[in-house]
C-alpha cells in the first residue's frame, strides 16, 4: 500500500525552498563532544551588513517558526537561524539540558561561522536561550528581542496559580503533544482565535513528523527551565532590550512581561500586541515584524541618513 501523503513533510520541503530562495543555506557544525548544531546561514555573508540571530521556541524547528520573517530580514542582515539541540537536525549525547548550555552551543556555532557581534531575537523558549547568550557573552550580543519569553518566572509561580497548567507534567503533556487531543489543547492555549477544524489525520501526521523524536530530551529541557528557578538568580542583561508580548498570552501571562520590564529597568522597552496569544509569530506576524523593524532596522537607517548628511556638510 502506498504511504499516505504527509502535509507536514510537504510543508518542511516548502520551507526549505523558501529559506534557500532568501539566500540562506543549510549547514551543520560539529562542536565536538558529539554535539552537532544545524543552522541556516547566509550563502555569502555581506561584510557591510550587521548579523542577526533568530532563535525558535519549543513548537517545531526553526523553519516553521521563522519562515514569515526570513525574506524581509535577509535584505537588512546577515541572518542566522539555528535549530536548538533536540530540534531539527541538531543533537548531542551530552546530558546538559540548561538554556545556558544551549546558549553556549549557539555562540560556539556563531564563532565557527566567523561572526563576532550580533543581535539576537528569541521567541518563547528561544527567548530563554537569547537571554542567556546576552548574559554570558555581553561583549558579543548588541541588542536583544524577547518575544513571549517568561525568563523571570519562578518555580513558586506554578504553585501559586499563575499558569493555566497546575504542574510541570501537565505543561509537558500540552507543550510536547503526543496525541491529537493534546495538540488541540496546545492550539487552544497558544492562540486567541484557535483554528476550529483540525482533522485528526493531520494532527497525527504533524505529531509523527515533528513531535516524537527527542521527546524525552525536550521534556528534560522544560524540567530544567522550571527547577529551582528564582528571579534573584536571574542576571540583569545590559544590552538594549525589546520585550514583545501577546496581550492574551496564556502560556506566559502578561504579568511576566511587566516583571521582566521592571527587572531590566531603563535598558528595556515593552511592546504589547493586542488580541494575540503566545504564538505571536503565527497569529500576528505583521505586528511582530513591525516591532522588530522599529527596534532593529530603523535605527540603522537613521544612522546612515545622519552619516550621509554629515558627509555632505563636510564637502
Amino acid at each position: 500500500m502506498a504511504p499516505c501523503f504527509s502535509f507536514t513533510a510537504y510543508r518542511n520541503r516548502h520551507f526549505r525552498h523558501s529559506f534557500s530562495n532568501a539566500g540562506l543555506k543549510s549547514t551543520t557544525t560539529d562542536l565536538g563532544d558529539t554535539t552537532i548544531l544545524h543552522c541556516w546561514v547566509p550563502h555569502t555573508p555581506n561584510p557591510s551588513k550587521p548579523s542577526l540571530l533568530l532563535i525558535h521556541g519549543l513548537g517545531a524547528n526553526a523553519m516553521w517558526q521563522w519562515n514569515e520573517f526570513i525574506s524581509p530580514l535577509t535584505h537588512r542582515f546577515n541572518l542566522y537561524v539555528p535549530d536548538l539541540l533536540f530540534f531539527g537536525e541538531s543533537h548531542t549525547t551530552r546530558l546538559e539540558r540548561s538554556e545556558c548550555f544551549q546558549a553556549t552551543c549557539v555562540m560556539d556555532m556563531m564563532t565557527c561561522h566567523g561572526v563576532d557581534k550580533m543581535s539576537v531575537v528569541g521567541i518563547s523558549y528561544g527567548g530563554f536561550v537569547a537571554y542567556s547568550m546576552a548574559a554570558q557573552f555581553s561583549e558579543r550580543v548588541e541588542k536583544v528581542v524577547l518575544c513571549c519569553a517568561g525568563v523571570c518566572f519562578e518555580e513558586k509561580d506554578m504553585d501559586e496559580g499563575m499558569f493555566q497548567v497546575k504542574s510541570v507534567d501537565e505543561a509537558i503533556s500540552i507543550l510536547l503533544p503526543q496525541t491529537p487531543q493534546k495538540m488541540r489543547e496546545l492550539v487552544k492555549l497558544t492562540f486567541v482565535k484557535p483554528i476550529k477544524i483540525m482533522p485528526t489525520c493531520f494532527l497525527n501526521d504533524f505529531i509523527d513528523v515533528m513531535c516524537t523524536e527527542y521527546h524525552q530530551e525536550r521534556k528534560e529541557l522544560i524540567e530544567a527551565l522550571h527547577k529551582d528557578r528564582k528571579l534573584s538568580d536571574l542576571p540583569k542583561i545590559t544590552q538594549p532590550t525589546l520585550i514583545i508580548w501577546g496581550e492574551k498570552d496564556q502560556v506566559f501571562p502578561f504579568a511576566l512581561a511587566v516583571r521582566l520590564k521592571e527587572h531590566l529597568e531603563e535598558n528595556s522597552k515593552l511592546a504589547v500586541i493586542k488580541n494575540a496569544g503566545h504564538a505571536i509569530n503565527v497569529e500576528k506576524p505583521k505586528e511582530l515584524y513591525k516591532n522588530l523593524k522599529s527596534f532593529l532596522i530603523d535605527p540603522i537607517n537613521q544612522s546612515k541618513e545622519e552619516n550621509h548628511r554629515n558627509s555632505h556638510k563636510v564637502h
